[in-house]
Order: C-alpha cells, then structure tokens, then sequence
C-alpha cells in the first residue's frame, strides 16, 4: 500500500477485492492488480473503524466525483483523522497516525 502496510487480497469467485482504510489511499489513482497486472482489484475502502465506506473499480472517478460525499459523512464520526479536500496530494497514512 502507499502507506507501507500489507493488506492481505480476499480472493472472491468473481473478482479479487482489496480492503483497505481510505487513509491509507491517499496520492494513488491507479487500481492496484494482481496476475501480472492483468486483473484488477476492486478496492474496498474502509473508515478508521474498519468498516466499509466505498467500494470502487475505478479509483480517480472515486476521487474525482464520489470522495466529497463520503468525506462529509467520515469528517464528523471521525472528527480525529485526517480528511484533505485534495486527497491525490495528501500523504498516505496508517491507522493510528493522523
């Protein structure tokens, strides 16, 4: 991940999917892909409590258009972590880090 973690793939019977905390996103427009790049991933991005906030096979169209919305709902249940107005500049971060 951008952030240095190791997220484990869930190999699912359609298409492998990736849970990962949103933060943890952040800079990166590409899908990241398994099989020598040849399957993309479906990114299932995560809130700070680990549950699920988007799902997205297409990350720039989730930063472009479907991030506002979902930061105005995390910004005041997770008033403590870090939600930029432009996350393609924001660094990466863990969970636990700000």
């Amino acid at each position: 991940m951008p952030s240095g973690a190791r997220v484990p793939v869930d190999y699912e019977p359609e298409q492998p999917a990736l849970p990962v905390r949103l933060q943890e996103m952040f800079g990166w427009t590409e899908v990241p892909t398994v099989g020598g790049g040849r399957v993309p991933l479906v990114l299932r991005l995560l809130d700070p409590a680990g549950r699920p906030a988007a799902v997205t096979g297409d990350l720039a169209s989730f930063w472009r258009d479907g991030y506002r919305q979902v930061r105005a709902e995390l910004r005041g249940q997770y008033p403590k972590h870090a939600w930029p107005d432009d996350p393609l500049t924001a660094p990466p971060s863990r969970p636990g880090r700000p």
